[in-house]
């Protein structure tokens, strides 16, 4: 089905349907936050937390922005996003979603990930997504990069590995 028909068929299934089905929508198959969204769509930050937080029925031209933004991001060749594989602390640490590149807007997308074996399925799952490449840590990179066909760049701390060991010199 797709992501505008389950938008539609939330919508007529039961009172907060639409807001059930969006939420859905932006995290398990778009895999984005409400505010990278907004960003991307126009859509007013506080618009549609009202909305999703069912404070506020969408009007029709909110629903229709909603869903040309969601055609949009579904539909777009090869996905324009780089897809950021790692765990949920390393995630939560990034703090532009969408950056600019050589003039292009790239949307960042995040796949969570504890093990090695979550990163694996997570670099496949991006690029079945329609990654443009992705970033992961080295231990795994050379790995995904046998299974990718797109580019895999990989992570290289740098004062986080000093700032670690500055916490742990107490315990040591």
């Amino acid at each position: 089905m797709s992501l505008v028909n389950e938008l539609a068929a939330g919508m007529l299934r039961k009172e907060g349907g639409f807001q059930e089905a969006l939420k859905k929508v932006l995290s398990e198959d778009l895999h984005m936050s409400v505010n990278e969204f907004c960003t991307l769509s126009g859509i007013s930050t506080s618009t549609m937390y009202k909305i999703l937080e069912e404070q506020r029925e969408p009007n029709l031209r909110t629903v229709r922005s909603i869903i040309r933004a969601i055609r949009r991001l579904a539909e777009s060749e090869g996905g324009h996003f780089v897809a950021v594989i790692a765990s949920r602390p390393v995630l939560e640490s990034i703090e532009e979603r969408v950056m600019v590149v050589n003039g292009e807007e790239i949307l960042v997308k995040e796949y969570p990930a504890n093990t090695m074996e979550d990163a694996i399925v997570a670099s496949v799952k991006a690029e079945r997504d329609g990654a443009l490449a992705v970033v992961c840590a080295p231990i795994i990179a050379p790995t995904v990069e046998k299974i990718l066909t797109i580019p895999v760049s990989v992570v290289i701390p740098g004062r986080s590995i000093i700032r670690a060991i500055e916490r742990l010199k107490d315990e040591i």
